[in-house]
């Protein structure tokens, strides 16, 4: 991997992450210094203990623009974007509209490749590892930065999820406090060790070999499954056999199987909705990609996984977040894990 760090006219940090033997990246861009007026704040609300980002710049992000006039897309004669560079393997670069930023964080997006209708599971698995080693390198470089607890890599795809820019892409949020969802992981994992002497995330693993009815795919460094008590209509954790805190741990064998396992399991969530001479044929499966990592305090006992889920449950109704959901913070899912996962087998390539 070639790493190129460089700022846009802005000042804002941009890097490059090439394949070995990728041409230099001395692009200039050549768009006017302006800077969104961007300040989001944190809240904490004393009610539930929950920080609370409230970043209303937002308002003015880039919202559904024409392909030709795509942020995310390489700069070329007739439009400078992002990226000033006529074509990129994989590139990062912080938000210019953050949810979080300054002493309340950073926020980043990770451009997956350049071409515009593509999707993760479009990648090549050399260039699905290049979006790990991306991932892992910001992981390492923004857990080191002064005030930052928690870093968290993610991909939202499709408008169904809420995705304002139609390329492929993820972000980063370093997060200057603790999640909600990983404290609870947390909290969970501490008072399993405390009653039962062992982890509580290599027991889940575990128990998920030992059961095929919930088994998704398998591998000899991961393995794929649909939890016992899924949220979501089609939800897949994908957890490597050693036990590690974040990417930055992962072994290379471990590196070198993920974008194989990874880019099957994406393919069968847009295959999951397709059936031979079926009358409803869906959209590519909208989805969250979500990876889990052990904050810098505590969370010692936390495993690095990742959990990748659709709001979709059948070709033409999507899980909405409503009363209990939403109000309430208790799920309900209408698709039993154990059919999920039959159905996510039955889409195997």
């Amino acid at each position: 991997m070639k790493k190129t760090t460089t700022h846009l006219a802005d000042g804002r940090e941009l890097i490059y992450f090439d394949l070995d033997g990728s041409p230099g990246r001395d692009t200039v861009d050549r768009r006017p210094p302006e800077r969104v007026d961007s300040s989001p704040e944190l809240r904490l609300d004393p009610a539930t203990g929950d920080w609370v980002a409230i970043a209303s710049h937002r308002q003015g992000r880039t919202h559904h623009p024409p392909t030709d006039a795509c942020p995310l897309c390489p700069s070329d004669d007739g439009h400078s974007s992002e990226i000033p560079a006529a074509d990129y393997d994989v590139a990062v670069f912080e938000n210019r509209f953050p949810s979080l930023a300054g002493r309340s964080g950073r926020c980043e997006v990770v451009c997956f490749t350049p071409e515009h209708g593509a999707s993760f599971a479009d990648l090549t698995e050399d260039r699905a590892r290049l979006v790990l080693d991306a991932w892992t390198d910001r992981t390492e470089r923004l857990s080191s930065l002064p005030g930052v607890e928690q870093v968290y890599c993610f991909e939202n795809r499709g408008a169904e999820i809420g995705v304002t820019l139609a390329h492929p892409h993820g972000q980063i949020y370093a997060f200057p406090f603790v999640a909600p969802r990983t404290a609870k992981m947390v909290a969970a994992a501490d008072r399993h060790r405390s009653a039962t002497g062992a982890n509580l995330f290599e027991e889940l693993l575990t128990e998920a070999r030992a059961t095929p009815s919930r088994l998704v795919l398998a591998g000899e460094h991961w393995t794929a499954f649909v939890p016992y008590a899924a949220r979501w209509p089609y939800e897949v954790h994908l957890y490597p056999h050693r036990r590690v805190r974040d990417l930055t741990g992962l072994t290379e064998a471990a590196r070198a199987e993920f974008p194989g396992m990874y880019l099957e399991l994406l393919r069968r969530f847009d295959r999951l909705f397709h059936r031979e001479g079926g009358a409803v044929q869906a959209a590519p499966t909208p989805y969250v990609s979500a990876w889990h990592q052990a904050p810098k305090t505590g969370g010692r006992e936390l495993a690095l996984h990742l959990e990748l889920f659709t709001v979709r449950r059948s070709a033409d109704k999507l899980k909405f977040l409503a009363g209990v959901e939403s109000g309430m913070d208790s799920f309900v899912n209408d698709i039993a894990p154990e059919a999920a996962a039959r159905r996510l087998r039955e889409a195997a390539s």
